[in-house]
């Protein structure tokens, strides 16, 4: 199966997400694409002004937002495992569970060019491709470039540009601010009803 892996926070998931995920299933016929919430994410649990909401919460609006697309998956992989998240660690324990899988590893350019300083990010590439496209002001080209001992593993794929973040979401809920046409409605009631980022 080819298998295309979407990691982030997800705090919430957003459109922008979604579309992302559509855009490299089609571009790179997958089979399925798994979302994998990060339990501790070291780049930014070192910011300890900023609070990462529970791991329950963000699978349950993950597990909202696909349950209508049967090519979208979740694994909880790095929920369940202790201490910081690492991607190569886990790309490698993803292929230890999945033996029969192809992986393409989904980033957009920013994360791309970033990628040199991640930890071991010549292990991500045993075990997927990487899957790149890019955001709103970013250059895939540059992106590439700042990794040249990687670059006979990343294919490019296209899409729209997006305007989500999840930080814009944040704020704009806990300001009283509609935030329905940045997030699917099954997650805009959630947010809702549970009074999740309703402060800042």
């Amino acid at each position: 199966m080819r298998v295309g892996i979407l990691g982030g926070t997800f705090d919430p998931v957003h459109n922008g997400h979604l579309a992302i995920a559509r855009a490299a299933r089609a571009a790179l016929a997958l089979d399925l694409v798994l979302f994998v919430p990060a339990g501790d994410p070291w780049r930014k649990t070192r910011d300890r002004t900023r609070k990462i909401t529970a791991s329950e919460r963000r699978l349950a609006m993950l597990e909202l937002a696909i349950a209508d697309d049967k090519t979208f998956g979740i694994s909880d992989i790095e929920l369940r495992r202790e201490g910081p998240s690492y991607t190569a660690d886990t790309l490698a324990a993803l292929a230890g569970e999945r033996l029969d899988d192809q992986f393409w590893f989904i980033v957009g350019a920013d994360a791309l060019a970033d990628m040199p300083h991640w930890k071991n990010p010549e292990r991500i590439t045993r075990h997927a491709t990487i899957a790149v496209t890019a955001r709103r002001g970013s250059d895939i080209d540059a992106a590439i470039a700042a990794v040249p001992d990687l670059k006979d593993r990343i294919e490019r794929f296209d899409m729209a540009p997006w305007n989500e973040s999840a930080s814009e979401i944040r704020r704009r809920t806990a300001a009283g601010l509609p935030i329905d046409d940045l997030v699917p409605t099954a997650v805009v009631r959630y947010i809702a009803e549970t009074g999740l980022y309703s402060s800042p």
